[in-house]
């Protein structure tokens, strides 16, 4: 695991918040939002596929996790914050694949972390 960690591309938590994120941009297409539902879904989910893609390209920077854990927790709390909980596909959704961010991310701290250091013995 600690080769796969250190390679670019290579990293499956990482593909899997790509997905996740490109699952969120295109939610409006199968769920009934409105207007702010819709961007929030677009512009967070657009946020963790791209720093999903930038922790595949560089596996040493740390930081792209802990903002995969902010983001997730973000798309968990806007049901709630840009009031559409009410629309219950979008709020369960958001909830899923926010969680799901978060939990991912978290996990995949102590990886970036052992790939941060690995990458400073050069």
């Amino acid at each position: 695991m600690a080769e796969t960690s250190t390679r670019a591309w290579m990293r499956p938590h990482d593909w899997a918040e790509v997905v996740l994120g490109v699952v969120a941009v295109l939610s409006f297409l199968w769920v009934d939002t409105d207007n702010a539902a819709m961007w929030t879904m677009i512009v967070l989910g657009a946020l963790i596929a791209l720093d999903g893609l930038l922790s595949l390209a560089m596996p040493g920077l740390v930081y792209g996790e802990g903002v995969q854990v902010v983001l997730g927790a973000l798309l968990f709390i806007s049901p709630w914050v840009m009031s559409y909980t009410d629309m219950t596909a979008a709020a369960w959704s958001a909830w899923i694949i926010g969680g799901l961010t978060l939990i991912i991310g978290a996990a995949a701290l102590p990886v970036a972390n052992s790939a941060h250091r690995m990458a400073g013995q050069h």
